[in-house]
Parts: structure tokens; sequence; C-alpha cells
């Protein structure tokens, strides 16, 4: 019976609340987890829990060394299927509801600097196929702030050349439209006339944008690739994941005078907390702002 409750819960995250096959796997993991524990316990059943196994399982985490931010998120994780089971009336009491851990402070999101980006991009150049598409991955995602997942779910019908915005499936099912400037444009269209073709010209036609060399859909390891390539190609001596140009995009837009509000709607959080992680503005930019308007900061 509780097998058959952990499985309705998790095609419930996946097809209803439209979480990633990610994001589901972790919920999974986190219930497995509970489910080893309460097994070597004496008793497996999810359903007769009550707040006493609560806190003997907080302790046993505690015991294994789970840092602050693993434990929260395994509490959150059961919270949200106990939730659920008292949404279906299994049980009368979500015994996690009482239990409320704070996480350690986020760290600050890396990213890169101007300067840096310009070593990016001139590692890019270049009028070879792969060359073409890999500059265009480095201009859409750090012009529009696209999720890897996003980028590489792109397809083609998603843009609108007139509009100059790209149409986005984010997490949880959630669309939003999102803009990309001249540089991504012109950056896509090379690619798009000059490279894709040649690409997929031995594959089955597909809508996806970007594309591996085989000219299949590229993933998002793929792209990850793609820019680990493009560091070692670069001036930069740094470990480099495609998710550091959404955090970059975001940063330069907050440093250079973008509200909050805007940010969140083009990252597509749902939370504005979410979003305020970015509110730190750089050692460059305290200085320029600094120099700028303190009066004894020149003579």
């Amino acid at each position: 019976m509780a097998l058959d409750w952990t499985q309705e819960f998790l095609r419930y995250l996946q097809f209803e609340r439209g979480y990633s096959q990610l994001t589901t796997a972790a919920y999974q993991e986190d219930l497995q987890d509970f489910s080893e524990f309460l097994k070597e316990s004496g008793d497996s059943d999810f359903i007769k829990i009550d707040h006493r196994d609560v806190r003997v399982y907080l302790s046993f985490l505690n015991e294994q060394k789970y840092s602050r931010n693993s434990i929260s998120r395994k509490i959150a994780s059961l919270r949200s299927f106990y939730q659920y089971l008292l949404k279906q009336e299994v049980i009368e009491e979500n015994p996690f509801s009482y239990i409320h851990l704070k996480k350690q402070n986020s760290k600050l999101p890396r990213f890169f600097y101007e300067k840096e980006m310009a070593a990016l991009f001139q590692a890019a150049k270049g009028d070879k196929p792969l060359e073409l598409r890999n500059r265009a991955l480095l201009e859409t995602i750090y012009g529009s702030g696209l999720r890897v997942s996003e980028c590489a779910g792109l397809t083609l019908d998603a843009i609108d050349w007139q509009g100059e915005v790209l149409l986005i499936h984010g997490k949880g099912g959630k669309d939003r439209y999102v803009p990309f400037g001249s540089y991504a444009q012109i950056a896509l269209q090379e690619y798009l006339t000059l490279a894709r073709p040649l690409l997929v010209k031995k594959v089955p036609e597909h809508p996806f944008v970007f594309v591996n060399q085989r000219g299949s859909a590229i993933t998002s390891r793929g792209i990850e690739y793609v820019f680990t390539q493009l560091i070692k190609k670069s001036s930069l001596d740094s470990k480099i994941h495609p998710h550091m140009l959404r955090h970059t995009f975001a940063t330069h837009l907050l440093n250079n005078g973008a509200d909050m509000r805007t940010v969140q709607e083009l990252l597509g959080h749902a939370n504005l907390s979410s979003t305020q992680i970015y509110a730190h503005v750089t050692k460059e930019s305290l200085q320029n702002n600094y120099r700028k308007f303190h009066p004894r900061a020149h003579e």
C-alpha cells in the first residue's frame, strides 16, 4: 500500500505539477531513503508513522553528518508527500507539518565579469558549423538568461524574429517570453542559415534549434561540454557551467539598473526571493559608484 502511494505521488508531481524528471527523481530518492530507515527501524509502513518517528529520523540524519541543506530538502520532500496523503484522506495529520528547518545561508552565485565574457566571445569566434553553433549558444543563453534545459529544448517555431522574443517552456510547465538582443539575433541567423542545415542533413527532420555534431538535438550535458571547451580555448582559468551564464545575465542586468521584478520575470522565477540572491554587486560596481557619488572620493 505504501509503495503504491509513493508511486501515485511521483506521478502527481510529474504529470499534474509539471515537475521535471530530475526533480521527481530527487523526491523519489528522499522517499526511498526514508523507507530504508523505516525498514531498519522495524516497520516500513509509511502510513503508521507519527511525530516521534519524525524526530528519530531527524536525529538519524544528523548522526549521518548530512548538511543542514540536505536535511532541509529531505524533510521538505517528506512534508510534501504526507501533505499529498492528507489531501487524499489517507492520513488524518501530516507528521512533518511542525518540522521547519532553516537552510544555511545560500552562497552567492558565480558569474562572469564583463571582461571575462569578452574572452568567452573571443573564444567562440569562427566560421565552421560547430563554431557558429557555439557562438549562437553563448549569445542565446547569456543574452536571454535561459536555463540550460530551456536552451536545449528551444524549437524553431519558438523564435519570434519580428518581436525579437523567444517563447520559453520553463519549469513547472510555465511558459514565458524573453527578449533577445541584436548580437543573439545575428548569431542565431548565421547559425540557422549557414550551419544547422549542414549538421542536420543526415538525420530525420526535427524542430530543435541547437544540434550536436551528428545533427540530433543537443542535450544539456552537450551544452556543458561546449562551454568547457570554450573555457579551455579562452584565456580564462576557471571551471564553467552553462548556468553561470544565467547568473551573469541576472547580475549584469541588476548592476546596470534593472529592477528586481523585471529580472524575476525574465528568469521565470515564481517567487521574488529566488531572484533576490542576485541583488549583490561586484567590487567593480561598488568602486565605480563610490567614485561617482561620494564627495570625498576625489580631490
